[in-house]
């Protein structure tokens, strides 16, 4: 990997279900490869990740109903 810093975020919208699947879809990557693969604009990155790993998982409810989960991997 170069050493340029490579930022990547998306936001969209999808149904509870769509969000699951990408969800399972990133452990398996995890579990299974020991790495990530993100593809931005033409670029492709593999982020390697470490057997060890800090894991946050943040929960926000506001009154009103809006709702937040915000999960964290870190190495």
């Amino acid at each position: 990997m170069s050493d340029e810093l490579f930022e990547h975020e998306t936001e969209s919208t999808m149904t509870r279900e769509q969000a699951a699947a990408k969800l399972r879809e990133l452990a398996d990557s995890l579990e299974r490869q020991n790495d990530v693969r993100v593809v931005q604009t033409g670029r492709d990155v593999t982020v390697r990740v470490a057997d060890t790993v800090e894991y946050e998982l943040e929960v926000e409810v506001e009154p009103g109903g809006k709702s937040e989960i915000e999960v964290s991997i870190s190495w």
